[in-house]
């Protein structure tokens, strides 16, 4: 399939990329990266997202470049969608229209495009980038290196989550030869955060709760204006709750507004929390995913909960059956 993207892209000159509302860094890293490698391949490449780049990725090369709107507004040859289910999650209008290239590593990716490069095996969407410059012959400079670098490095979990293998090391260590300084991609992201962000985890955290190896806690609107905090303040703040010993999945709720709610799903493997997300439209990874639903609060939490505690039933039942 990349040999097909490869004599896609060769045969077009202009081209729009983009990935998902609420973008994270294998979103904006692979986005900012893949722009630069067809760039370098002498194409026209802009970059759109809908929610702009969070706060933490904007020390990223060309982050500045990026174009925030909700319409696609130009003639394009083809647009590339970097770790989307869907065309509906990049809150963009006007992207059917285009010839669609379709680039995803998600367990639960969807082939929506004319062209579907899906690898639920590469450890980030970024991963797959590598290859492609790799494959068009387009050096990996120190610009494009440090915005993979981030997106291998979050989408990760900084090599802890699962899938996290040899060959994760290898990329990383290629990229960090090619110019990425990891110390400083790392203080971009974990050490730079907004205080307002730092408030919202103390909000979080007061809304938590335990039911064994379950926890799960929540943030409303007015908690999220109280502590001057943007939506995108509250990405990572679930993992604060999967890291609690004896934990084995962790569930956080984000008020969206209309009685809806965000839903970030966190596993340390034992459940697979793409398949929850499923149940409402969402996916993921096996142990990262989301979702969004209706509310009210106490009506969504206990449609997610459920699910997960008949997984974990499962799991546990079959643990002590080997007992």
């Amino acid at each position: 399939m990349l040999k097909q993207v490869l004599e896609c892209v060769a045969a077009r000159e202009r081209f729009l990329l983009t990935s998902h509302a609420r973008p994270d860094g294998d979103a904006v890293g692979s986005v900012l990266a893949c722009a630069q490698i067809l760039r370098g391949l002498g194409k026209q490449a802009d970059v759109v997202l809908s929610d702009g780049v969070p706060y933490i990725y904007r020390p990223l090369p060309y982050a500045d470049q990026v174009v925030q709107t909700n319409l696609v507004n130009g003639h394009y040859e083809a647009a590339i969608i970097l770790e989307c289910d869907s065309l509906a999650r990049t809150r963009l209008d006007g992207l059917a229209s285009n010839f669609i290239i379709n680039i995803d590593h998600h367990y639960s990716g969807k082939p929506f495009g004319h062209i579907n490069w899906i690898d639920p095996d590469a450890c980030a969407t970024a991963e797959m980038i590598y290859r492609l410059g790799r494959e068009a012959g387009v050096p990996i400079t120190k610009e494009i290196a440090t915005c993979l670098y981030t997106a291998v490095m979050t989408d990760t979990g900084s090599f802890r989550f699962a899938g996290t293998t040899a060959r994760t090391f290898a990329l990383a260590g290629d990229l960090v030869r090619c110019g990425a300084d990891p110390v400083q991609c790392a203080q971009n992201v974990y050490f730079a955060n907004p205080t307002s962000k730092m408030r919202l985890l103390g909000a979080a955290l007061s809304n938590l709760h335990r039911d064994g190896s379950l926890v799960w806690m929540h943030i409303t609107r007015a908690q999220i204006d109280y502590c001057g905090a943007f939506d995108e303040d509250a990405e990572g703040l679930v993992n604060y709750a999967i890291s609690i010993a004896g934990v084995q999945v962790a569930a956080f709720f984000r008020e969206l507004g209309d009685k809806r709610y965000r839903v970030s799903l966190r596993s340390k493997g034992a459940v697979n929390v793409a398949e929850v997300a499923e149940n409402f439209g969402g996916g993921g990874h096996h142990n990262a995913s989301g979702c969004s639903l209706d509310g009210p609060l106490s009506v969504a939490t206990a449609r997610v909960l459920a699910q997960v505690r008949l997984r974990l039933a499962k799991v546990l039942g079959a643990t002590s059956s080997q007992h």
